[in-house]
């Protein structure tokens, strides 16, 4: 199997967690993307994360579509390292299909890990 272009990182038992395991997307089923589920705290809030270049902070995941040409820039620009590229939205219910594909063609762009985090639920 290829190595995944994509870590969505939700908080374990979250809205989105509970989303990808009832109706898996079919980037994550064909391995495109992987979803790490991570400890949250008493709020449901996702952990920090131990390492990682936050690239690009979005409130929900509809600005995944509408910044899509900054996203794609960001992503492009950052340039060579070992450290992933984050990609943080601050809270959310659901991703869909639409969403995934923008940050994948964006991952395309560059060699380094590409890291989605959704915090919260929204």
């Amino acid at each position: 199997m290829a190595e995944p272009r994509l870590i969505v990182q939700v908080p374990n038992g979250g809205a989105v967690d509970r989303q990808l395991n009832a109706e898996p997307l079919s980037s994550v089923s064909t391995g495109d993307v992987v979803v790490d589920r991570g400890p949250a705290d008493d709020r449901g809030v996702l952990e920090p994360p131990a390492a990682g270049q936050i690239v690009l902070s979005l409130p929900g995941p509809e600005g995944l579509e509408r910044e899509a040409d900054t996203l794609r820039r960001v992503i492009g620009k950052a340039g060579t390292g070992v450290e992933p590229l984050v990609v943080e939205i601050d809270a959310a219910e659901a991703l869909s299909e639409p969403q995934l594909a923008v940050i994948l063609d964006a991952a395309d762009r560059t060699s380094r890990a590409v890291i989605l985090r959704i915090i919260r639920d929204a």
